[in-house]
């Protein structure tokens, strides 16, 4: 069964999150549980994050999930991000994308994708510099 899309394709925040998601090498987008999910070989962030319980109360706000190194997950999660559903027992973490600071966004963006692109792509967007 697939699931229902739970975002609006021309909402602002999702625009600017796939602009810096797609402008990492390698980058493509697909849908995923009816969300955006930005993958090289493996998703390195997804376009929400809501925890168990905005879940279960049909609540998506407008985040991006992202997988990072343990230390900078818990410096995240002391900074506000929160654990996602499902995806926060295996060390992602969501942060808010309403009024949020995109330079930090990117930060994190690009993080994720440095744990889970291929050694080749990582070589690639640092020889970008």
């Amino acid at each position: 069964m697939a699931h229902p899309r739970t975002f609006d394709d021309d909402d602002p925040l999702l625009a600017r999150l796939r602009e810096i998601a797609l402008a990492l090498p390698g980058a493509q987008e697909k849908l995923s549980h009816g969300r955006p999910a930005f993958y090289t070989q493996k998703v390195f962030a997804y376009f929400g994050g809501s925890t168990r319980e905005e879940y279960a109360a049909g609540f998506r706000p407008p985040r991006v999930s992202v997988l990072l190194e343990p230390d900078e997950r818990l410096a995240m999660l002391a900074e506000g991000a929160v654990e996602p559903a499902y995806l926060g027992p295996y060390g992602w973490v969501a942060v808010d994308l309403d009024g949020a600071d995109w330079t930090r966004v990117a930060e994190l963006v690009d993080a994720s994708f440095r744990v889970t692109a291929p050694k080749r792509l990582v070589a690639e967007l640092d020889a970008r510099g």
